[in-house]
This record gives C-alpha cells, sequence and structure tokens, in this order.
C-alpha cells in the first residue's frame, strides 16, 4: 500500500527481456535503503516486488500482464521514473490510499501552463470514465493528485484535468510530460468498489427480468364438472276451502 507521495526520482539502468516478462534494474539509493527481498516498490504508480538490491539500487520482475497494462513496457534504459517505498503502518497519510495496481493507461490531450502551476488534461476510456470524479483522487504514474476538472457525463470523449505545482513538477516526472505522452492510472479503490457493487444489482436485476421474461404462461384455471341436477319436483296445488 502506497499514499502516491513520490520519494525519489530514480531512472532505469537495465532492462532484460524474455518472451513474457522482463526483468527491470532500477538506480534508486534513497528508497532502496531498509529494503530488503520481497519488498514492495511503487514505480510509476506499478507495484513491483524487490527480487535483488545493491547499495545504489534493486532489481524486480515484471509479468506480461503488468507490462499490458501499464507504460513500463515502453520504458528505455536511463528513463527517469517515479519511486515510492510502501506505507508504514502509523505513518501520516500525505496522498490517498494506492494499491499500486494499475487501472489502465491514459494520453495527455492537453497542457496548459501557468505562472507558476501547470494543468495536464488526460483522456478517459469507457472503462475508467465512471470511476473518475471531479475533486476526487486519481494516482498518475504514482503521484497522488486531486482531479481539478472533469468533462461532462454527456460529452463522447471523456477527459480530466489536474493542476500541478511547481513541487509536483521538479519532484516527479509528470513535469516532463507533453502532448501524446502516456501514463498509467490508478483510480479511487472506494470508486472501483462502488462499481462493482453497482454492476452485480444491475446483473441481478437483469437475471430476475430475463427469468421473469421466459417463466411459462400459468395455465388457465379449469373448474370442475358439475354433477346434473335433478328436476323440480311439482308441488300439489293447494284449493281454496269453500267458505
Amino acid at each position: 500500500m502506497f499514499t502516491g507521495i513520490i520519494e525519489e526520482l530514480g531512472s532505469i539502468e537495465r532492462i532484460e527481456r524474455s518472451t513474457d516478462a522482463a526483468r527491470l534494474t532500477f538506480r534508486a539509493p534513497l528508497v532502496v535503503a531498509g529494503a530488503g527481498h520481497g519488498d514492495s516498490i511503487s514505480v510509476n504508480g506499478v507495484c513491483l516486488t524487490v527480487v535483488d538490491r545493491t547499495a545504489e539500487g534493486f532489481t524486480a520482475d515484471v509479468m506480461a500482464q503488468t507490462l499490458a497494462m501499464s507504460t513500463l513496457d515502453g520504458l528505455a534504459e536511463g528513463t527517469p521514473v517515479n519511486l515510492e517505498r510502501a506505507a508504514l503502518v502509523g505513518d501520516r497519510l500525505g496522498g490517498h490510499i494506492v494499491q499500486g495496481h494499475i487501472d489502465g493507461t491514459s494520453a495527455v490531450l492537453r497542457v496548459t501552463p501557468g505562472d507558476a502551476w501547470r494543468v495536464l488534461r488526460f483522456g478517459l476510456s469507457p472503462e475508467l470514465a465512471p470511476l473518475v470524479t471531479g475533486k476526487g483522487s486519481i494516482a498518475i504514474d504514482g503521484v497522488s493528485l486531486t482531479v481539478s476538472n472533469i468533462s461532462p457525463a454527456s460529452e463522447p470523449e471523456q477527459w480530466f484535468e489536474v493542476s500541478l505545482i511547481p513541487e509536483t513538477l521538479t519532484a516527479t516526472t509528470l513535469g516532463a510530460l507533453g502532448v501524446g505522452d502516456r501514463v498509467n492510472l490508478e483510480t479511487d479503490i472506494l470508486a472501483r468498489h462502488a462499481l462493482r457493487i453497482l454492476d452485480l444489482a444491475a446483473a441481478a436485476r437483469s437475471a430476475t427480468a430475463l427469468a421473469t421474461a421466459l417463466a411459462p404462461a400459468p395455465a388457465p384455471a379449469t373448474q370442475a364438472p358439475q354433477a346434473p341436477q335433478a328436476p323440480a319436483t311439482p308441488t300439489p296445488a293447494t284449493q281454496r276451502s269453500a267458505s
């Protein structure tokens, strides 16, 4: 578990590729201090496990699914990366709860510079759009940020914006982003749980409606045959007594 507060700008020292995985070695003298075999370190928002370490860095294995879901597959030796060690229980939570489990990637659509800040606009896929909300939290390449603006739900092409202060621009890789650059996105964990609950509820309603539609129509009610009635016995006519 991470907080999205970047501790160090490291870099990739070596990439060893295989058919369905890669072994990456990072220069990371700060975050590797105190780290041991099996510890977790966030690299551009991706939670990686330390399999080897030196005083200057660490090595991690990256499986095919992680390469496909993130931007790690496109990085080259010498590329700077955002690094954060796993949070300690009892630490201040300066950002938000970040798992290091990437939901997907996004591209920069627009960069708007300011005097001492910068606004970045990113595209949103239809799958991720419901998970991002205005003033909500999002992790971009492992950096905890607040969504400062978001597209109306009626727009066919969804997007969101974040506003970066000078500290974020200089202390992370986000300051070097330009239009078209791709980043890793991790949405808020609470939003993911809420969407899953809604999906399950909708599926249950659909299943009930389908079962009702496919159920055979009830057979018309039948009445038991009535026994034939005996003919009425005529009553003898009464005669009026003579007065």
